[in-house]
């Protein structure tokens, strides 16, 4: 106890002022350590007792963050059993809001470097990208991926955007399929998302199966780009009405039409869209085909093989049209997806989207409440 006490005010005479909770914080630590350590072997450091239980076998190293600064840790060790501190709880409160942290922050797209200035921001003494590594590894969404679909879900958005895989030491990109659904209380989600080498029509099949095996029904328009093995999923699959982006659709119309005339085109078409029913807006849209017809014959066919794809949705309900006419509903995850996780998924997680940042993003947006688009 005298030895303490010395030691105890040798800390409060050379200290300095910023540094002496410090100091005695660690100090307090290793004198609990020892006398915790001590009642697990049986007798205290050196002491001879027939009543020992187990034997010291040095000490481990740890940094315990507190408010007062990094304090090191000497933590003992025992040949027989183990030992870990009682206000070093696993995983306490302060530690997993740290993980927290960390793992919104790579989420968001944040590098390794950025969280390492992060939390040296919040106090403490930095992390290195490897224990980052190692904290989002826990990031695992398969359960999202595969959770039951209930309910039906009428309006569905389908939509691919492309990402860097690092496969075999080379950086390469593939088809990340995402589909987003709106059910009938008009509440929005992510349905679901696969990750091909490409937007083929193997992959467009399987995914809508995969959508179906889960419990996805009661589907009745699908919105989407021109992709044709897509079109061929909807009708085989969901046997649901196709829509295509008229977004889309107007890009590549207006391709056709010229830099001097993509004004005046453009308008034409417009006029079809701002019809009421859908007899007057497919009425309207074949008056547009023929006076296009004679100056420019090639758009004019593109249009009248779209016009059934492009006017699906003016079979819909009025107040639900300016939601269904294109992806732009998707179009704005994917460009998250895109730009926050554009960092390269690693060929040691296996290309799993499950465990790459696209992924996690998607995940957070899972049953996020939007304004009502559907009405039962």
């Amino acid at each position: 106890m005298t030895n303490d006490m010395m030691n105890v005010r040798s800390l409060v005479e050379k200290s300095a002022d910023a540094d002496l909770l410090r100091e005695m914080i660690g100090f307090a630590a290793e004198r609990l350590m020892e006398l915790e350590v001590g009642s697990a072997a049986g007798a205290e450091f050196g002491e001879k007792n027939p009543m020992r239980l187990a034997q010291r076998n040095g000490y481990r190293d740890r940094d315990w963050e507190t408010r007062a600064g990094t304090v090191d840790l000497r933590i003992p060790k025992l040949r027989k059993g183990s030992y870990f501190p009682s206000f070093l709880e696993p995983r306490r409160m302060a530690e997993k809001a740290l993980t927290a942290v960390i793992q919104e922050a790579y989420i968001q797209g944040i590098s390794t470097r950025s969280v390492d200035d992060l939390v040296k921001a919040m106090g403490m003494s930095g992390i290195s990208k490897s224990h980052v590594s190692r904290l989002c590894e826990e990031i695992d969404v398969k359960a999202f991926l595969d959770r039951p679909i209930e309910g039906e879900w009428p309006y569905v958005w389908v939509d691919a955007t492309y990402l860097k895989v690092r496969r075999g030491g080379r950086v390469v990109s593939v088809a990340v399929i995402i589909a987003v659904g709106v059910n009938s209380d008009g509440r929005r989600e992510v349905l679901g998302m696969v990750v091909g080498t490409s937007e083929a029509e193997p992959n467009w099949t399987e995914f809508p199966r995969r959508l179906t095996r889960r419990g996805l029904r009661g589907v009745k328009l699908v919105v989407s780009d021109a992709h044709e093995g897509l079109k061929a999923a909807v009708t085989k699959v969901l046997n649901a009405t196709w829509q295509r982006c008229r977004v889309h659709f107007m890009r590549n119309v207006l391709a056709h039409a010229g830099k001097s005339g993509r004004r005046v085109v453009s308008a034409f078409i417009a006029t079809a869209f701002a019809q009421e029913t859908s007899e007057a807006a497919s009425a309207q849209w074949r008056s547009v085909t023929d006076q296009i017809t004679p100056k420019v014959p090639k758009l004019a066919t593109i249009m009248d093989d779209a016009e059934e794809d492009v006017l699906a949705y003016m079979t819909f309900p009025k107040e639900h049209r300016a939601k269904l006419h294109s992806t732009n509903p998707i179009e704005r995850l994917n460009g998250k997806a895109t730009h926050r996780g554009g960092r390269y998924l690693s060929e040691r997680r296996g290309d799993r989207p499950s465990r790459g940042r696209a992924a996690a993003r998607t995940e957070r947006r899972v049953g996020r409440p939007t304004r009502q688009v559907y009405d039962p």
